[in-house]
């Protein structure tokens, strides 16, 4: 994108065009308030509190609960208390979530993190209340972390552009389709398991990644619902109507550190003057380029997206 990881994350909020750096940057915000409120609550005698507090933002599995709290299916996916829980998940949301960004652009990446997370909210309600193995536990079950949104990246990454080459330590390249079948199988496997709950909410995360491509190559955006909402929210901040530059750029084999480089834009520049080019047709663009790849776009096509990029 702009240019270092950190800087990225730095000016998160500064830029457009961003939404990874938002989700990685809001996630490990919201971590670190937790873990500051948590030690101070418990050093000073109300770790009670902070324990009761916390329910109130975490997905429960029971229904009642849910009806009184029904904003943790959306609080719950950025909430993490684990070091390793919210590494391991910005590490995945980063390396797979920059194909989705360079494919697809910005909003469908946000799109797809949110729907993620609340599908795989949805699922695990489901489960767990239709289940008989579930029954005993259905009320006292709560889950956080942003695992479903980032399995629903995962695998519409690996979906959209599965013969992409990961170099793993140890194994040596692997493509992404292979890893994200791995996650797929042994989530459901430990779906009986101590973590029951979260390895449900995974494989309604990764439907959903899954079920989102597939949908847009017909020209069915999913996201449309969220994508709107966030821009109401947008425009309500900012107080003009928003706008966002989206590039596709084609990218090359990478490696497990998630390095992207030599990413091109085809397009002819020279054009007699500047012509208003709107969000919407940028985005009839990115859904073209998901259906039939950039070498599909027309000569004008290009050249749109080109100025775009440029705003």
């Amino acid at each position: 994108m702009y240019g270092s990881f950190w800087d990225n994350l730095k000016n998160a909020f500064t830029r457009g065009d961003n939404s990874l750096y938002k989700l990685i940057a809001i996630n490990i915000l919201v971590f670190f308030v937790v873990l500051i409120v948590r030690v101070f609550m418990t050093i000073s005698g109300f770790g009670e509190w902070y324990q009761a507090g916390l329910k109130y933002l975490m997905m429960p599995a029971s229904l009642p609960k849910l009806a009184t709290q029904p904003w943790t299916i959306f609080t719950y996916m950025f909430l993490h208390e684990g070091l390793f829980h919210i590494l391991f998940n910005m590490l995945f949301l980063y390396w797979f979530g920059l194909l989705i960004h360079q494919y697809l652009g910005s909003r469908k990446l946000a799109n797809l993190y949110i729907l993620g997370g609340i599908f795989g909210a949805v699922f695990y309600v489901l489960i767990y209340n239709l289940a008989p193995y579930f029954s005993a536990s259905v009320d006292s079950s709560m889950m956080l972390g942003a695992s479903a949104g980032v399995f629903a990246v995962v695998v519409g990454a690996a979906t959209l552009t599965p013969n992409t080459t990961f170099f793993l330590l140890l194994l040596g390249p692997v493509k992404i389709v292979y890893i994200a079948a791995f996650y797929v199988i042994l989530s459901f496997a430990n779906s009986i398991g101590a973590n029951a709950g979260g390895e449900i909410a995974h494989l309604g995360g990764a439907l959903l990644g899954y079920l989102y491509i597939v949908q847009l190559r017909k020209g069915t955006d999913l996201g449309l619902p969220v994508q709107k909402v966030g821009m109401f929210f947008e425009n309500l901040f900012s107080g003009r109507k928003s706008k966002v530059k989206v590039t596709y750029r084609k990218a090359k084999t990478t490696s497990s550190g998630g390095s992207y480089g030599g990413f091109k834009s085809s397009a002819n520049t020279d054009t007699p003057k500047k012509e208003s080019i709107t969000q919407d047709e940028i985005d009839r663009i990115l859904d073209k380029i998901a259906e039939k790849g950039y070498d599909g776009l027309t000569g004008e096509e290009k050249r749109k997206l080109f100025e775009f990029s440029k705003k």
